[in-house]
């Protein structure tokens, strides 16, 4: 099977601000506990409503959807034994859409949609347009080899891959467990 991936260029700009998420170390189980609270607001609960004072059918039926202009996407961040690997379902976005940058140690995906419809019927006329952007950043961790971070691009799926230096990679130490 022939590999069907695009190539994405990421740019290194040293010279941008620092956003307001790369003030901390990276976090994803922060991420997660973020992402998780928006799920359950999603669907109404949210921290300031206890189980009991829900609504029985105050659920948004349409919902999973797929990406809506205005949304931010879902990523998966894995650990390997020699790299990180940040994969994100960026459904309906061409690779010209989607911008990767490591700036002040932080890495940034961008992805931008344009669309506009439009439709001449003898009984009506139709002209839409959506526009819609989203930026995610993750706090690069320290060990990585910011000159060979690559990423691709294939069927609206985008996989960066953050390769660990040597140095980090022989940091890991097993410690044994024992009884008290």
């Amino acid at each position: 099977m022939a590999d069907t991936a695009t190539r994405l260029p990421v740019k290194t700009d040293k010279s941008a601000a620092p956003s307001t998420s790369a003030s901390g170390p990276w976090a994803p189980f922060e991420t997660l506990r973020h992402e998780m609270e928006r799920l359950f607001d999603r669907f109404g609960g949210g921290r300031s409503r206890t189980m009991l004072a829900r609504p029985t059918f105050d659920f948004d039926l349409s919902w999973p959807r797929e990406m809506t202009f205005g949304t931010v996407p879902a990523v998966d961040i894995a650990e390997r034994e020699t790299e990180y690997e940040i994969t994100a379902e960026l459904p309906g976005l061409d690779e010209k859409d989607v911008e990767v940058r490591l700036a002040n140690g932080s890495l940034i995906i961008k992805g931008e949609k344009k669309e506009e419809k439009e439709e001449k019927e003898k009984d009506y006329y139709l002209s839409e347009r959506r526009y819609g952007s989203f930026t995610r950043s993750f706090r690069v961790p320290d060990g990585i080899d910011t000159d060979n971070i690559a990423a691709s691009f294939t069927k609206g799926l985008l996989t960066v891959k953050l390769p660990k230096t040597a140095e980090a990679q022989s940091k890991e130490k097993k410690i044994a467990v024992t009884a008290a």
